[in-house]
């Protein structure tokens, strides 16, 4: 809905561009917009808050864990089935706010956010991708234009981060493939070493008991290839079946 509203005023010419979370941004853009700059990656990484615990590993079986992510609780709950997943909705804020109300032991927050609003030191453990895979795109911020600004395009050529788009192409593509949404726990996460992209990415059900996880790697310039190509692989694994199960 919020990203209809920004579309919305695109239309209307009340905007020039519209600013988004590009994990937010649905796979499929209607035919009227494109993806014109994306920016710097910030730190991609899933961050643990807490008030009374340093770790995820610290909490006692039992804890409530907060979180509106289905990606997040299948993995939370294959890695500490002990612990109670509740969800957690509202703006960054109102999340934090609720932690402080001891309403949850722990909260899972993208660390992006919190960095961006200068509240990196509410995070007491930062998660690591091979724990906590992220959400294709987090931590990434893509600007939206309609496809008949070209006028645009060259005047946010200097916000475009080529790196960092290589990674989430990749990202997306292998979402995209998946038919992946909110409703989906799956996760990709890509990093660039010497030229050289490495993609890692995973389909799970929601409590993480059912999980596929695999990797790839090869040239930048085949960074939606090599997407597609793993969400092949994980197909091949079985992945559609874990895919058909969270559609019945």
């Amino acid at each position: 809905l919020f990203i209809k509203e920004l579309e919305v005023a695109l239309q209307n010419k009340e905007a020039d561009i519209a600013v988004h979370s590009l994990k937010d941004l649905p796979m499929h853009l209607s035919e009227e917009f494109m993806i014109a700059a994306i920016g710097k990656r910030e730190d991609a990484r899933d961050a643990f808050i807490s008030n009374d615990f340093g770790a995820l590993e610290m909490l006692p079986p039992g804890s409530i864990v907060g979180t509106s992510s289905l990606r997040r609780q299948s993995q939370l709950q294959r890695r500490f089935p002990e612990l109670v997943i509740e969800p957690l909705r509202g703006n960054l804020q109102t999340r934090l706010r609720k932690l402080d109300k001891k309403q949850y032991h722990g909260i899972i927050l993208a660390a992006a956010g919190l960095i961006r609003l200068k509240l990196k030191t509410r995070i007491r453990q930062y998660m690591s991708p091979e724990n906590s895979i992220p959400a294709v795109g987090q931590g990434a911020l893509a600007i939206e234009i309609l496809k008949v600004r070209s006028d645009l395009v060259e005047l946010l050529k200097p916000l475009h981060h080529q790196e960092s788009a290589y990674c989430v192409l990749a990202e997306r593509a292998m979402s995209r493939t998946l038919g992946g949404s909110c409703n989906v726990p799956l996760g990709a996460y890509a990093i660039i070493e010497n030229k050289i992209l490495k993609l890692q990415g995973f389909v799970a059900s929601i409590d993480g008991k059912e999980m596929i996880k695999d990797r790839i790697e090869g040239s930048i310039a085949d960074a939606e290839k090599l997407g597609e190509k793993l969400a092949k692989q994980l197909l091949d694994q079985g992945a559609d079946k874990i895919l058909a199960s969270l559609v019945l």
